[in-house]
């Protein structure tokens, strides 16, 4: 099908809806500009990210979903290049000021303070030491990383002062990072998920436009499993009608590639991400929009959003059931023994010395 000119290439969101918390918006008088071109350019504006540093006073969020396995998640950035199009985290961009859409990847709020931050807080005579997940949020490999490095220098913290961190992200340039992790890992300190839904990248680009290509992220798996870390992969979202086709090749490639296990979680469109998402759906399948949009709603209960802990991740019905049990089948045949991952919280160390730091943290 070939691409409507109009499809902002490069962007998951191809819509920018009100921000619910403001009371004031802009309309555009499209009638009123001469042209057939400045209408284009109003409505389809030429993409361009702009970063903006913001000063937290922590960098560490509690985490209290009982379907999350961490306790604190940290994110060096808000907003995502990536630009996922059902990324949950969209909805978080209007506390800030800016919509849920376009704003969510074109706008991206930088936190530079991080790896100071991690340090103040692992120094706290308090802190006790709990999983830390990084991208619980927005993706910490996102583009603007490889410049600004915050991610990479958050790590040399853990390390340092021999704290466990997990990572989750869909980008191949955690690779950047094999040294630190795979010091980490020697201790039994680190995991890297990697996320991957699909192995067809043509779907892939069009879903998560700016991730790593689907053989970057295999890349990646053997690269971190060789380098002697323990690499997880999560298949999210799973879509009905959409990336469900190729469930089965999909464990076995990454079981091939050194993963140490799979899971998986459904769609689900809370908040502004449902409206965003059908817009882009019939922008990309208009042929078959209604049919991906009533499976996600057959996952949970008549509604494309789900909050209902225990369910929101798995769905339900027939969908859900069919879904499960092709990740049942394809991890009995190719991932028979996953690992799970169990770190050492033993060894962490909050008197350490600066000095001392392998990393030389500037």
């Amino acid at each position: 099908m070939k691409t409507p000119k109009h499809i902002i290439r490069g962007r998951g969101a191809q819509s920018n809806p009100t921000n619910r918390f403001e009371k004031k918006s802009v309309e555009h008088f499209l009638e009123d500009l001469p042209t057939d071109e400045e209408r284009e350019d109003l409505l389809y504006p030429h993409p361009k990210t702009v970063f903006k540093e913001v000063f937290p006073k922590t960098i560490f969020n509690k985490v209290t979903s009982p379907d999350l396995p961490f306790s604190y998640s940290a994110n060096p950035y808000q907003g995502c290049e990536h630009g996922c199009v059902y990324c949950y985290a969209r909805n978080t961009h209007e506390y800030w000021g800016y919509s849920a859409g376009k704003d969510f990847e074109q706008i991206i709020l930088v936190k530079k303070s991080a790896p100071e931050l991690v340090r103040q807080t692992l120094q706290k005579k308090n802190w006790k030491p709990e999983l830390v997940t990084f991208s619980g949020n927005t993706d910490c490999y996102q583009p603007i990383e490889r410049k600004l490095e915050l991610t990479r220098n958050c790590l040399k913290v853990f390390a340092e002062f021999k704290h466990p961190v997990a990572i989750i992200t869909k980008n191949a340039m955690v690779e950047r990072d094999t040294d630190i992790l795979s010091e980490l890992a020697k201790q039994n300190l680190t995991t890297v998920i990697l996320s991957l839904n699909t192995l067809d990248d043509e779907v892939k680009g069009k879903l998560e436009p700016r991730t790593s290509s689907v053989r970057n992220v295999l890349r990646t798996i053997r690269s971190l499993t060789d380098a002697g870390i323990p690499v997880q992969v999560l298949a999210a979202p799973i879509i009905p009608s959409l990336n469900d086709n190729n469930i089965i090749d999909l464990v076995k490639s990454v079981a091939d590639e050194g993963a140490i296990n799979i899971t998986y979680e459904v769609v689900r469109l809370n908040g502004q991400i449902g409206p965003i998402f059908e817009d882009w759906a019939e922008l990309h399948y208009p042929d078959r929009k209604n049919k991906i949009m009533h499976h996600i709603q057959d996952l949970h209960g008549g509604k494309v959003n789900d909050s209902r802990f225990g369910i929101r991740m798995k769905g339900e019905g027939i969908w859900a059931d069919l879904i499960q049990q092709q990740f049942k089948v394809a991890k009995q045949k190719y991932l028979p023994k996953p690992k799970t991952i169990n770190l050492d919280f033993s060894l962490f160390n909050p008197k350490t010395d600066q000095q001392l730091n392998l990393f030389n943290i500037g």
